[in-house]
């Protein structure tokens, strides 16, 4: 089903919403009374500097930071205030150029119940790159994590924040570290997702 009559919004049918949302830490209120509606199909970017709280809105939005006021989400199907399904790509972790963990070997920590040790089962293969031909990177599923590019790291979290597919997409940063030529073809990527799953995007 899509959802492409944002000019005249979703009529509540199907959104995510913040009212008045105050997050506090130590006291301080690090944000106060935030409001931000999301429409279903949308992509919305949340820009500001360091230390103004875009992440700590996420934060809140996923759950790992308790808030005052209302955070709710509904779509065709779901009882309104019923958790999404919710994609997260957290800012880009640093690994050890080294490091021998593939690119595979993520997919199996991560999506199955089999230790990565004992090796990949060809099914476990499969799924991983089923969720890399997502992103268009079935090319990556043999290289080492620690000697990934910006951008094709991003493809790969990406790739995993993908699977189960989610209602609402959100990526802390993406763009960190990706060279120009990068963030465009990764831009270029998350429209067409955006479009191909019919979901909603929220990044800073």
């Amino acid at each position: 089903m899509k959802h492409h009559n944002r000019g005249n919004g979703c009529g509540d049918s199907c959104c995510l919403k913040l009212n008045k949302v105050t997050v506090r830490i130590g006291g301080s209120a690090i944000l106060k009374d935030v409001t931000m509606h999301v429409h279903c199909g949308e992509m919305v970017a949340l820009i500001g500097p360091n230390g103004a709280g875009k992440s700590t809105i996420l934060k809140a939005i996923l759950g790992q930071r308790e808030y005052d006021g209302n955070i709710t989400f509904s779509a065709p199907g779901m009882r309104h205030r019923k958790m999404p399904r919710i994609g997260y790509v957290p800012q880009s972790p640093v690994f050890d150029p080294g490091d021998p963990v593939s690119v595979a070997d993520l997919f199996a920590c991560c999506l199955s119940r089999r230790p990565a040790f004992l090796g990949l089962s060809e099914g476990m293969r499969d799924k991983a790159m089923e969720c890399l031909e997502r992103v268009h990177g079935e090319d990556l599923i043999d290289k080492r994590i620690g000697t990934l590019s910006g951008g094709e790291l991003q493809r790969v979290l990406l790739a995993l924040a993908l699977e189960p597919l989610p209602n609402i997409l959100i990526l802390d940063e993406p763009l960190s570290g990706v060279d120009v030529e990068g963030m465009l073809t990764l831009m270029d990527m998350l429209d067409e997702i955006r479009d191909t799953y019919d979901l909603s995007i929220l990044m800073t």
